[in-house]
């Protein structure tokens, strides 16, 4: 499930509290309470067999014996109650629960049980059920506290769920200081029904609300989590707050990379995926929704700094190169503007110091100047105390100059007191202000961090077209050979040949059962060779002394071989082994030594990582954490993310290394990850890199049979290559039909270029002569899980751009999806836009949608025409212009 019934939830037009009483300090009481005193426009049910009345309103003995089917039960009976309570409730109609008790799965394998027949016996009514061990939840609009939380929050526009009660109190506690207020509050508990992807959704579509905060605890479903985030960060701020940072889950594992990427690695990478801004603590977390709240955004993070203090300006300045961010650089004609402009004594160079004497003019003039200074992102106004009377005369001169030019503003009037006026215009202004200069660096900095997860967000995990470059059946026959003999970890030659099938460059290996052969295979290869153990039992071979480097001739080969069995036999004596991996000794120049690798997290699947690589790994940590498929501007940003970077970009006489053939790798060993499902780790250390390309040395991959097949483990959906498909249009015309793409939008550009105006307005509704940037990156780049947009081209090699577009737009539930079709102006009459709209409805068969329908103008004859051939049934819009056609995917 996801946002059905949830109107039942938080718009209840009745409710009913089971278990409700007047003894003083019990759970019981205190919802009555606040339930009862919220002013709820609704009856208020209470049920309890102990008393007459509760809070002054009558109460019934039993669920049987309401007047009427409640739509929203609160519960805060005893936990074996429950079950029970809940199928009498929704054999009469009650579709919504709030269960507050505890005794559930916090209780282990028996509450566990309980919490399924809970669920159970909700299931068969659409019930659901936020909770159990829950604080409640409060809607202030509807004035709806259905919790026990201490105090009322204030009205706003603000969603928050909470996994935690005592974050909630504390939360409301610092929002009401500050006059923040909420659309909804949820103090989720187990989330054993309604979580985070159900409220992420619910709120995506609710009006009142305007940003979202999570705190989260953990997941149980990442895949839904992560495509409801990303639903939601495309339209509204999403803050999250992640407590229980525990590295406990990676001492366990046995390869650099599940040492390197911890559990808690994996959500901030997953937060960034999905566009969301992950704040540290509770003091960041109002600077941020009050920040993103404002709608400001910047696209960099180059700052200018207005001052009337120098010091003042210095400390901000600090602050801003702390947060890895950069000091904007003015131009020359900025610089002698700002010359000409201000006393000698003020300085024009960033951080701007206009002087403790500056007056609003000043002030007004100043900022004019620097918002027409292209090389900056954003500009910090500080104002050091002088005169009230002036202080807030500065703040007014502010407020009108950005109202002249909306560019980022950001405001800190210092001091205590004196300055709470011009707090109060800046904040009506929706100019964000903070307390001091620390703090409005950080709420710049959350303006970067956002806009950089927002700029992931868009990516689509298309990838880059790797079919021709991989050999996935042979990969897939080597994965299962090894799991039918019962092996847990492929030998470095059979790693280094997945890492081939995939065309990820590597160093020539192979393998000797015993130091005589091991002489004889170097011999061979006519060069140098490293020498290295093979055990399946000895992760890092360094550690045991197992690695030889530089040897050549059988000899030295063969006596270096013995010699290492006997080390490796008296430091790891339980170690199986079997035999040595011999690999040629190459030379590249001014390379750097790095590590790709990928885990799989119990929760999010594959994860992949990239850092500094070789035997100091481990100490080293610099890494980044991504989650897989990775296309390349995915793949180049977990490179920037690490200090490794720095070298690779070269240094004095150090050439740089060729980064897009590294992001490549990193592309190559994602799709590895998503094609096979038995790969479980992965570890490519050291990968060396060079002006000239990558090599592999050494690999290790571990396999198991996996807990999801196929790409269902993957935390994010990829491209469904699967649904590439030849058709044949009723004059013969072959035409391919496949998934859309993120690069598809300079075609769709195209192809709405070559349709005429009269075409666009039947499927825009309006005159359209070209698509607007925005508009195309939203039809493009789209998340398969939620929606689906079938592109048409032609066959035979010809390169004609796109024919014509069918999309899918399914809700949460699947209960319904919109379509639209169009077909390029020179392209129709070949029956192609009947066979976008036949694929389509194949698609929304095969993911479960019960009712197709779209919107379509009157006039459009030959649309309405094809989906009544289609068995669409015409119903009446609110507009009269428009025509609402819907198909029904299920009989009855």
């Amino acid at each position: 499930m996801s946002v059905r019934n949830l109107d039942r939830v938080f718009k209840p037009s009745s409710i009913a509290l089971i278990g409700a009483t007047n003894t003083p300090g019990t759970l019981g009481a205190v919802v009555a309470d606040n339930l009862i005193g919220s002013g709820f426009d609704g009856p208020i049910l209470p049920v309890t067999p102990d008393a007459w009345a509760v809070r002054g309103v009558m109460t019934y003995g039993r669920v049987e014996d309401l007047p009427i089917a409640p739509d929203l039960a609160v519960i805060a009976t005893p936990p074996a109650t429950i079950p029970e309570l809940l199928d009498t409730l929704g054999s009469r109609g009650t579709r919504g629960a709030v269960v507050l008790s505890p005794g559930f799965a916090e209780l282990g394998e028996e509450g566990l049980e309980l919490q399924q027949r809970m669920l159970q016996a909700a299931k068969p009514h659409l019930m659901r059920i936020v909770g159990p061990n829950c604080m409640g939840l409060v809607v202030p609009e509807r004035k709806l506290n259905a919790s026990f939380i201490h105090k009322a929050p204030l009205e706003g526009s603000l969603a928050f769920v909470a996994q935690s009660g005592a974050v909630m109190s504390t939360v409301v506690d610092w929002a009401s200081y500050r006059g923040v207020g909420f659309s909804h509050l949820v103090a989720a508990g187990d989330m054993a029904d309604v979580d985070f992807g159900d409220l992420l959704d619910y709120w995506l579509a609710d009006p009142k609300t305007r940003a979202i905060l999570l705190h989260m605890e953990g997941l149980t479903d990442a895949r839904k989590f992560m495509s409801a985030a990303r639903a939601a960060s495309r339209t509204k701020p999403v803050v999250v707050i992640k407590t229980g940072r525990s590295p406990d889950g990676a001492r366990a594992a046995q390869s650099h990379t599940g040492t390197l990427a911890g559990e808690d690695d994996v959500y901030s990478a997953a937060f960034r995926r999905a566009g969301m801004l992950r704040v540290d603590d509770l003091n960041e977390v109002f600077a941020a929704v009050q920040t993103l709240g404002m709608g400001l955004r910047v696209k960099g993070d180059r700052l200018a700094i207005l001052s009337n203090g120098g010091g003042m300006g210095v400390l901000a300045t600090d602050a801003l190169i702390h947060a890895g961010c950069r000091m904007a650089t003015l131009g020359e004609t900025t610089l002698q503007r700002l010359r000409e402009l201000l006393p000698r004594i003020c300085s024009a160079e960033n951080p701007v110091d206009i002087a403790a004497d500056a007056d609003a003019e000043r002030y007004a003039k100043s900022l004019e100047v620097l918002l027409e200074e292209d090389a900056l992102d954003a500009v910090l106004v500080l104002n050091s105390p002088t005169s009230a009377d002036r202080i807030d005369a500065c703040a007014d001169a502010v407020i009108e100059t950005v109202k002249k030019r909306r560019r980022p503003v950001l405001t800190c009037w210092l001091g205590k007191e004196t300055p709470r006026p011009a707090r109060r215009r800046f904040g009506l202004a929706r100019i964000p202000t903070y307390d001091t200069p620390e703090d409005a660096v950080q709420g710049f900095s959350h303006l970067v961090a956002y806009q950089r997860n927002q700029e992931l967000l868009l990516q689509s995990p298309t990838g880059v077209d790797l079919s021709t470059q991989t050999d996935r059946l042979a990969a897939q026959q080597l994965c299962r050979e090894a799991l039918h003999a019962g092996r847990d970890w492929l030998t470095e030659p059979e790693s280094k040949r997945l890492l081939q099938a995939y065309a990820i460059p590597t160093v020539r290996t192979q393998t000797a059962e015993n130091p005589e052969q091991a002489g004889r295979v170097g011999a061979r290869m006519g060069m140098k060779v490293a020498l290295k153990i093979l055990s399946p039992d000895i992760p890092h071979k360094s550690d045991v002394d197992g690695v030889r480097l530089g040897l050549e001739g059988a000899d030295s080969i063969r006596h270096a071989a013995e010699a290492m069995l006997r080390r490796v036999r008296e430091r790891a004596p339980e170690a199986r082994i079997e035999g040595f991996s011999v690999q040629e000794m190459v030379t590249m120049p001014d390379s750097t030594e790095l590590i790709i690798g990928a885990k799989t997290d119990p929760l999010f699947g594959p994860v992949m990582l990239f850092g500094a690589g070789g035997i100091a790994v481990e100490a080293l940590r610099d890494r980044a954490v991504a989650l897989p498929p990775l296309n390349l501007e995915l793949a180049q940003a977990m490179i920037k993310e690490t200090r490794v970077y720095r070298l690779l970009q070269g240094f004095r006489t150090h050439p740089a290394a060729a980064l897009d053939q590294i992001a490549l790798a990193l592309v190559k060993l994602g799709q590895l990850m998503a094609d096979l499902d038995h790969v479980a780790e992965v570890d490519v250390n050291p990968l060396l890199a060079n002006a000239n390309g990558v090599l592999a040395l050494d690999a290790r991959m571990r396999i198991a049979k996996p807990d999801r097949p196929g790409t269902a483990r993957l935390a994010i959906r990829p491209y469904p290559h699967e649904l590439e498909k030849l058709v044949t249009l009723r004059d013969g015309t072959p035409v391919h039909l496949r998934p859309i793409r993120p690069d598809d939008a300079a075609e769709l550009h195209e192809m709405i270029g070559r349709s005429n105006l009269e075409d666009l307005r039947m499927r825009f509704f309006t005159a359209m002569k070209q698509l607007p940037p925005a508009l195309a990156a939203r039809l493009t780049q789209i998340d398969y899980d939620r929606e689906m947009a079938f592109v048409a081209h032609a066959v035979n090699g010809q390169n004609d751009g796109i024919w014509g577009v069918g999309r899918l737009h399914a809700d949460p539930d699947r209960h319904k999806a919109e379509y639209a079709v169009m077909t390029r102006s020179d392209i129709k009459g070949r029956g192609l836009g009947l066979r976008l709209m036949q694929e389509i409805i194949e698609h929304g068969q095969r993911t479960g949608v019960q009712e197709i329908f779209g919107e379509v103008l009157n006039e459009n004859h030959a649309m309405l025409k094809m989906c009544e051939r289609l068995g669409f049934v015409r119903h009446k819009s609110d507009d009269p212009e428009v025509a609402h056609m819907v198909l029904s995917m299920y009989d009855g």
